[in-house]
């Protein structure tokens, strides 16, 4: 690009000179699909007002390039520091002189026309915006008990943003050229991309990033024994990165609803079994659901109402290591009868005249009154 000394590149674009990115960004896209050549057929003011847009945002959306811009006024490629073009200074402040030394062969290229374009290419890259990873993606999704016990698999869209890069027809993508003076060859960095291997070619469907928004859909697998607020991580399918940079991660984050008959505390279970009078009284053996399926549960002869039996590994698995477990708790409620005639009622008369028991004989005196 040659030097420029044209209209304000700020007020081109219709922004302050301290505008951040995201507002220079925004006013090129308004502005482009404005003046664009595509949606102004034979216009030739609007097309000459769309190349000067696009060379203001060329300038200003790189860092190196609009720190130069705002120091000088101007930006050039073939200026890489020092005092502006015209004070006498070389490339990065040094001065060669090799006029009248000429090496002869094809183009009779002087030293000093040589070695101008070697220091400039062997310089700081001019002001090429460097790749940058994408940004994390994150998402929340809902699951059921069952699927957080046993894992599962699931869909999801993203959302992200995609894109790839366009390699330079100059060099092939390898950043330098190889420049010939006679029976001399040098390997100077090309000057149309910078030395990126990538041509930043503006476009108004990307504005420059390299990368547009799509949809894409994903099957992610949830492992066993999450839980709410649980992260599944899936490497590489976040955000790609501006410039062609590498894409950031996605983030599965698990919402598990509640189960009517388990509650999950951490990796435990806890269950409440009813039982009757005579199984707590007498013992027995029930069967209780588990995670697993049905399960046997000895009840010891003498149980009381909220007594509360372990089982070990009886639990959610450890979602960080599948081999270990959490318990199953399961806590038995004794269920009293209704009497529903006066035959039922006898009974339970006799049952208390031949085993007495008065439950609340300390009662009073553990309460100290």
């Amino acid at each position: 690009m040659a030097t420029t000394s044209k209209q304000d590149y700020y007020e081109l674009l219709g922004v302050p000179r301290k505008a951040a990115l995201k507002q220079i960004r925004q006013a090129y896209r308004k502005l482009a699909r404005k003046y664009h050549p595509d949606l102004n057929p034979g216009d030739k003011s609007a097309e000459e007002k769309f190349k000067q847009i696009q060379e203001a945002y060329d300038v200003l959306s790189d860092s190196k390039k609009r720190q130069m811009y705002d120091q000088f006024g101007f930006y050039s490629e073939n200026y890489q520091g020092g005092p502006p073009p015209g004070a006498g200074a070389g490339s990065a402040g040094i001065h060669f002189d090799f006029g009248g030394f000429d090496f002869g062969g094809a183009g009779s290229a002087s030293f000093r026309d040589l070695f101008s374009q070697f220091f400039r290419g062997a310089g700081a890259e001019p002001g090429v915006a460097e790749p940058q990873r994408g940004d994390d993606l994150e998402y929340q999704i809902e699951i059921d008990f069952w699927e957080a016990v046993r894992g599962t698999v699931k869909s999801r869209g993203t959302g992200a943003l995609g894109g790839a890069q366009q390699v330079c027809t100059a060099c092939s993508g390898t950043g330098h050229v190889t420049q010939t003076s006679g029976r001399m060859r040098f390997n100077i960095t090309c000057q149309r991309c910078g030395g990126s291997g990538r041509l930043r070619t503006i476009c108004r469907t990307c504005a420059g990033e390299g990368r547009v928004r799509r949809a894409e859909t994903l099957e992610v697998r949830i492992p066993a024994g999450v839980q709410t607020g649980s992260r599944v991580r899936v490497p590489g399918r976040g955000n790609t990165g501006p410039l062609g940079g590498p894409p950031g991660d996605l983030y599965i984050v698990t919402k598990v609803l509640p189960h009517p008959f388990f509650e999950r505390r951490g990796d435990d279970i806890y269950t409440v079994v009813p039982i009757t009078v005579t199984e707590a009284a007498l013992g027995a053996k029930i069967e209780v659901p588990t995670v697993d399926g049905r399960s046997v549960l000895r009840i010891p002869p003498g149980t009381n109402s909220g007594q509360k039996f372990r089982w070990r590994e009886k639990g959610v698995p450890l979602a960080r290591n599948p081999s270990r477990r959490g318990d199953q708790y399961v806590e038995v409620q004794v269920v009293v009868p209704k009497p529903i005639d006066e035959r039922v009622r006898n009974l339970l008369r006799e049952l208390g005249k031949l085993a007495p028991e008065d439950p609340r004989r300390d009662l009073f005196a553990r309460a100290g009154v």
